[in-house]
């Protein structure tokens, strides 16, 4: 039977399957051009063709994830009660991790030399979605919406850090982890107070408060 060639679509969709995968695996300087080549049965001049080298098939590569995670993220983020919103973002992200494996170890491990776009420009324009939103429910709440921005980046970062350590450890399930960074994001901003301040710690070799008179001391100021 003779085998059918290919269209120049076709082999370029091949040629970004193939590069994705020897990405995740080896890194983006561990990769050569002669390898995405032979994994794909072809000469490296076609992939200079359609490419101009593995630097210009990494840039599609990384637009590509960039677009997918960010519009899964947004999608996830974009309608729905607050507690709703913070549970379908952070199934978004790790259901990402969990579906598109190759794609988000490209993201957060690799850049290339000048490549702009990349894992940190993806987590600020998520970070502006969710001070957003934060700042209308703050507002919502009569509370100030100014440090909304300052939330944003604790709780995106955080669900960010976690996604990357469940990456590797695929345990417990996603569901899991996901109900665990929901308890703490959405306890901690139901409880949230108006104006927090840190805990008062007596000096060195001095007794400490007892913890109903900190109490004590913390419902008169905010009494006053």
């Amino acid at each position: 039977m003779v085998r059918q060639r290919m269209t120049g679509r076709e082999r370029r969709e091949q040629l970004i399957s193939i590069g994705r995968a020897t990405f995740a695996e080896r890194g983006f300087d561990g990769t050569s051009v002669e390898e995405i080549a032979s994994r794909a049965g072809v000469s490296k001049p076609v992939v200079y063709e359609h490419f101009g080298g593995k630097e210009g098939l990494y840039a599609v590569i990384i637009d590509r994830e960039m677009l997918a995670l960010e519009a899964a993220l947004m999608e996830a983020i974009q309608e729905g009660r607050w507690l709703e919103r913070i549970e379908k973002v952070v199934m978004a992200a790790l259901t990402y991790v969990e579906e598109e494996t190759d794609g988000f170890i490209i993201l957060v491990r690799d850049q290339a030399p000048g490549e702009e776009r990349g894992y940190a420009t993806l987590m600020n324009s998520v970070v502006n979605r969710v001070a957003h939103f934060l700042g209308k429910a703050f507002e919502h709440r009569g509370l100030d919406s100014e440090p909304a921005i300052l939330y944003a980046q604790a709780l995106t970062g955080m669900v960010s850090n976690t996604a990357q350590w469940w990456l590797d450890k695929r345990e417990p399930s996603k569901e899991v982890v996901a109900a665990h960074l929901v308890n703490m994001c959405w306890n901690g901003l139901s409880g949230m107070q108006a104006k927090p301040k840190l805990t008062p710690h007596p000096p060195e070799g001095t007794e400490s408060v007892p913890r109903d008179e900190e109490k004590k001391t913390a419902e008169n100021e905010e009494g006053a």
